[in-house]
């Protein structure tokens, strides 16, 4: 039996869920909002996936981004995405040495293992591409040569929303990229009067709690997380459900099925399980495929269809346990 078979046990996920309830706590005393967001970040860094934050300026997305890479220990880089980015901005390119007449990589900021990336639908698709293969495969190619990127590696971006004046609607090949899609709202009063006594008077600093090899060590326990087969064909049954839906041109994709799967895992482990539960599969079906439809021209300008289809999704299909041969 290979590594990659071996079920994590309940010894390693007290542990694991200790060090990320860790990282939970230091992050909140940064962030002060509803635990969702923060959640469905914990879900895409267990899951080796990448998140997009949608909101209108000012609701704390890029607090909330630099907290968490802050306390994760890791290297983080900041791109702020503007009309006039170039692709070689992102990725980096080669330099000419005067004195010796040689050419040498200076490395773009996406070399680091989170990368900031604000505002990104403020670039044109250009530039945004320029994160497409880094994303997928960890790795970027500069005129010709591969480079392999750190590992972890996290792409944390924000966009505000589509219809605000500069900004561009990030291509469906770009946005099937990302693991979950976060959308953040205005505060509750409750929590906008915490947050104006927090930063009153100095804004809070937040320190390191976990380092790049204990990211990967919760990575590979989360990888380990027990998932039934039956509960494989109910996240194919929810994904195929979107391909057919009459206001969805474009369904989610195997990817998204891939992505769904690899979610609840992660959610388990937030729970302290070793295995997947089907409530585990719902709980991330909305931020891992909502935002990766693609709407008929009748239904893209209704703000809550994209929703809409994934509840109807998980009301329709229902989860059956298979019968076991004893």
């Amino acid at each position: 039996m290979t590594a990659a078979n071996v079920v994590a046990t309940t010894n390693e996920i007290a542990p694991a869920k200790e060090r990320i309830e860790e990282l939970r706590r230091e992050v909140a005393r940064a962030y002060i909002g509803t635990s969702r967001s923060l959640d469905a970040m914990l879900v895409a860094l267990l899951a080796k996936g990448h998140v997009l934050l949608e909101g209108v300026p000012g609701v704390a997305k890029t607090t909330l981004v630099k907290a968490f890479a802050t306390a994760l220990g890791c290297s983080a880089r900041r791109i702020q995405f503007t009309p006039d980015l170039l692709p070689a901005d992102i990725t980096g390119t080669y330099v000419l040495s005067p004195k010796d007449g040689t050419f040498t990589l200076r490395a773009g900021p996406v070399f680091a293992n989170v990368v900031l990336a604000d505002e990104i639908n403020r670039a044109p698709a250009k530039t945004q591409s320029a994160l497409l293969e880094a994303m997928q495969e960890g790795q970027v190619t500069i005129e010709g040569d591969r480079f392999e990127l750190p590992r972890p590696f996290l792409v944390l971006a924000t966009q505000n929303p589509i219809d605000l004046e500069g900004t561009y609607p990030l291509p469906e090949a770009q946005i099937d990229r990302f693991l979950v899609r976060v959308a953040m709202g205005y505060p509750q009063p409750r929590e906008e009067s915490q947050m104006v006594r927090t930063y009153g008077v100095d804004a809070p600093t937040v320190h390191s709690v976990l380092n790049p090899e204990d990211v990967s060590a919760l990575q590979a326990t989360c990888a380990r997380i027990h998932v039934e087969d039956d509960l494989f064909d109910y996240a194919v049954g929810i994904t195929g459900f979107t391909r057919t839906h009459p206001r969805v041109a474009l369904g989610a994709s195997p990817r998204a099925t891939l992505g769904l799967v690899q979610a609840s895992k992660a959610y388990a482990l937030l729970n302290g399980r070793a295995f997947v539960t089907p409530d585990d599969v719902r709980a991330v079906a909305p931020n891992v495929l909502a935002h990766r439809l693609v709407l008929t021209a009748d239904a893209e300008h209704e703000p809550k269809m994209r929703q809409h289809v994934i509840d109807e999704a998980l009301s329709k299909v229902g989860y059956r346990r298979g019968v076991r041969a004893v």
